[in-house]
């Protein structure tokens, strides 16, 4: 399934609306999807959202839809 995350570069500063970021995520469930963001990067994650269907190639037209892919 596919994930959209919003999330914060950084822990250390209050989120800020304005500064919300968006990254798309291969995962089998909510809590892996979470766990890999939280485990790659230093992101403050918002939001974790599963996407598919109508709404999942709506985000694909954004030309900031790209999925992300953690080693």
């Amino acid at each position: 399934m596919i994930f959209k995350i919003n999330y914060q570069e950084t822990k250390l500063r209050n989120p800020k609306r304005e500064d919300t970021k968006s990254l798309y995520l291969e995962a089998e469930s909510e809590v892996e999807a979470r766990n890999l963001v939280e485990q790659n990067t230093p992101y403050n994650i918002e939001f974790v959202q599963p996407i598919d269907g109508k709404h999942l190639e709506y985000e694909k037209t954004s030309a900031d839809f790209k999925l992300v892919e953690f080693s």
